[in-house]
């Protein structure tokens, strides 16, 4: 199978990618281009098959006002994106959580019996990655997070919808806020990060890195 233009798509689609500052608020993505951005955060890989994830889409004007005092990294970005997604990652995800005996039985259909039989190995899984802590777990899950955040922007990009990833806004307000409005599931949830999408106003520089020989190694 020649995958010579497979490849040529892909490379044009990383370039074409890049951090979009200010989107045009007039235009808006599609419902079905949307989708299947969203999808591709779905059907993005996490550790054990475990989806540690929730997306929030901020459509709401008014919700986005609530936000805006709190995300000092969106200031052009909230006000002009299409949509806006913040991404929860779930805490507390130990190998004996019911969220995951519930994935791993009812979503994976792996057999209870055969979970019981692996639960050494998961618990050898958790001493190694040393998740020991409230914080190593979410960060465990919170890394994941990012998995889906990158499939998401490079699926949008290859429609031509533009994005931008966003760490810039106080973690405990948003989070404080997001409880009051019974969005974190009784605390099963923190925030990880937000991604804005929409459309570019202007045209993005050339896309500079490092030479590839600098950042691969064989070994």
């Amino acid at each position: 199978m020649d995958t010579t233009v497979r490849k040529l798509e892909m490379l044009e689609t990383f370039n074409y990618r890049h951090a979009t500052k200010e989107f045009d608020p007039k235009n808006k993505i599609s419902e079905d281009d949307f989708q299947f951005i969203l999808e591709t955060g779905r059907l993005s890989p996490s550790s054990g098959g475990n989806e540690p994830w929730r997306f929030l889409v901020a459509q709401s004007p008014e919700f986005r006002n609530e936000l805006a005092p709190h995300v000092s990294g969106a200031i052009r970005q909230l006000p002009t994106a299409s949509h806006f997604v913040l991404i929860l990652a779930r805490k507390g995800l130990t190998f004996d959580s019911p969220y995951l005996i519930e994935q791993q039985t009812q979503i994976l259909q792996m057999p209870l019996d055969v979970l019981n039989k692996m639960r050494p190995a998961y618990e050898q899984f958790y001493n190694d990655l040393h998740l020991d802590s409230e914080r190593a777990l979410l960060d465990w899950s919170s890394k994941q997070t990012y998995l889906a955040l990158g499939n998401m922007m490079t699926a949008a990009a290859h429609i031509g919808v533009d994005s931008c990833p966003i760490e810039g806004f106080e973690l405990d307000a948003v989070n404080d806020l997001l409880q009051k409005k019974g969005l974190l599931e009784n605390d099963e949830f923190s925030l990880s990060v937000m991604v804005a999408f929409g459309y570019r106003v202007r045209e993005a520089r050339p896309k500079r890195r490092r030479p590839i020989n600098d950042i691969v190694k064989f070994v």
